[in-house]
């Protein structure tokens, strides 16, 4: 841990800044976003398809507007946009945990989604600019900040959430206030480089777009991208479905969730700059994301061996069925997201040109979200399939197909150099 944090210091105060604010950003949207379906649905006593609108336009407006928030950082600065979302998101939650009225839960819930889209795609586009020549060592400390937030929320959350989930909200707020304060204090202004954007500086914002979208090694590359985010989401979906299914509703299924969920952060906390030194060390970008992808892939066949072994009688041999390969599929998982995802962000970088980064960023985001919906309804197909037809390999089977798929795919561009910079003429063609 000594060495994590002397790897941090050895960073700009900005970058340095952005690794904390992104744990805290994490922290604050954990410890309240796991526990507002019970909330909705118990304590305020609402219908499951009010609670799952609420749910939906927060997801709605986030991914909706990654473009839009993008677009804006590039055009007015990184810091404003990350001091927006911050209170953006102090408005949200401290309106979620006061109001009872659907029209304002429906404001709150778009009001936290459109903060997560301004200042996502403008955090990681200062990343990159401040970090320079290490992105992909600072993307990778960056997601250790990330892992952390994520894992300790959660858990601050269930204890606040016992005493009431008002008082959730209200520190969750409290959280995002003192952060957009110290946003505004400390974090300096800063701009995609000058030089870069006067050639885009006279387009509009249409235009922009055009171009953005002609860019076909970028969009083809975030379209093999999108399995990467359909398996690590598996963590939340998949996994806990099948530890459930074999282990029950009870402590032991709680627990074999919670081992899920503490294996894949603190794997990620511990080993990620290690793996990512590793990697740079012996691959090129492109080869680092196809192993990354691969990994990932060959995360569920643990759950697909397991099929295959007849259902203990035993309480003891139960549980280890239901617990150990969803264990290992999320560690496999958190090994390949650790492999892929410094070099994930720095390849949509050099794609990008270095032009228009957090627009880039933003229409990456919109499409990766966009392959979740899609694929996390077809995960749930096959399981529901799985079951109907007593075939308990079939979603197993299904994941490992689309995790080979996509590095096949992240190899063909790979190959073809099309993960390779552009050159300035090619970053960005001229809209029509």
């Amino acid at each position: 841990m000594k060495g994590l944090f002397i790897q941090v210091r050895s960073y700009e105060r900005s970058v340095q800044l952005l690794m904390v604010n992104q744990f805290t950003i994490n922290l604050g949207f954990y410890m309240l976003m796991p526990y507002l379906a019970a909330h909705l649905s118990g304590t305020l006593g609402l219908a499951g398809w009010i609670v799952g609108l609420v749910l939906g336009v927060r997801n709605f407006s986030q991914q909706g507007m990654f473009l839009v928030g993008g677009t804006l950082a590039d055009r007015l600065g990184y810091k404003p946009m990350i001091i927006a979302g911050c209170v953006l998101r102090t408005l949200g939650f401290a309106t979620l945990g006061l109001v009872d009225s659907l029209p304002a839960l429906l404001a709150a819930s778009a009001a936290t989604g459109l903060a997560g889209a301004l200042f996502n795609p403008a955090v990681r586009a200062y990343l990159a600019a401040d970090a320079g020549e290490r992105r992909v060592e600072a993307f990778a400390l960056f997601n250790v900040f990330y892992q952390a937030g994520i894992l300790l929320g959660p858990l601050v959350g269930m204890v606040l959430t016992g005493v009431d989930f008002r008082v959730t909200c209200l520190v969750a707020a409290a959280i995002f206030a003192l952060l957009s304060v110290v946003q505004i204090r400390a974090l300096p202004a800063r701009r995609a480089d000058a030089k870069r954007q006067d050639g885009d500086g006279g387009q509009g914002v249409l235009a922009q777009w055009r171009g953005i979208l002609a860019n076909r090694p970028f969009l083809l590359f975030s379209v093999a991208m999108i399995g990467s985010y359909v398996l690590s989401f598996q963590v939340y979906l998949a996994l806990p479905l099948e530890v459930r299914r074999l282990g029950g509703d009870g402590e032991s299924g709680t627990a074999a969730v919670a081992v899920l969920f503490a294996v894949s952060g603190l794997s990620t906390i511990l080993g990620q700059t290690r793996v990512t030194a590793w990697c740079k060390a012996r691959y090129e970008p492109g080869q680092a994301l196809v192993r990354g992808l691969a990994a990932m892939g060959l995360a569920f066949v643990p759950l697909l061996a397991a099929t295959a072994v007849p259902v203990p009688e035993s309480r003891i041999g139960l549980w280890l069925l239901a617990a150990v390969p969803p264990t290992l599929a999320a560690l496999l998982l958190a090994v390949g997201t650790m492999i892929a995802y410094p070099f994930e962000m720095d390849t949509i970088v050099r794609l990008s040109g270095d032009r228009l980064v957090a627009t880039h960023y933003g229409l990456y985001n919109t499409i990766c979200g966009i392959g979740i919906t899609v694929g996390n309804l077809g995960t749930g197909v096959a399981l529901d399939a799985a079951r109907a037809a007593g075939m308990p390999a079939l979603p197993w089977i299904t994941l490992v197909a689309l995790g080979l798929a996509c590095a096949a795919a992240l190899y063909g561009l790979h190959r073809t150099g099309r993960l390779a910079a552009p050159s300035a003429s090619e970053a960005l063609p001229a809209a029509v």
